[in-house]
């Protein structure tokens, strides 16, 4: 079963849009723009309160962990 995981290569602040596009196996370019338009359309305050308690409960991804939802074999 895939898990969520917030990225540790793809991120700019926590790594959640970044984890959430590996989830679902899109660009998480794609992911930021929607969560920016969604949080300046519900002025802001709660995209950010989501974000943060996001990032405070999704659990970093582990190490040697790929996107693919399987550990690298090394």
């Amino acid at each position: 079963m895939k898990k969520l995981y917030r990225s540790r290569n793809n991120k700019q602040l926590a790594g959640v849009c970044g984890g959430i596009a590996d989830y679902f196996g899109i660009d998480a370019t794609i992911i930021r723009l929607i969560w920016a338009i969604v949080s300046l359309v519900s002025a802001a305050f709660p995209g950010i309160i989501v974000y943060i308690a996001c990032a405070l409960i999704i659990p970093e991804e582990p190490d040697g962990f790929e996107t693919t939802g399987t550990y690298k074999n090394d």
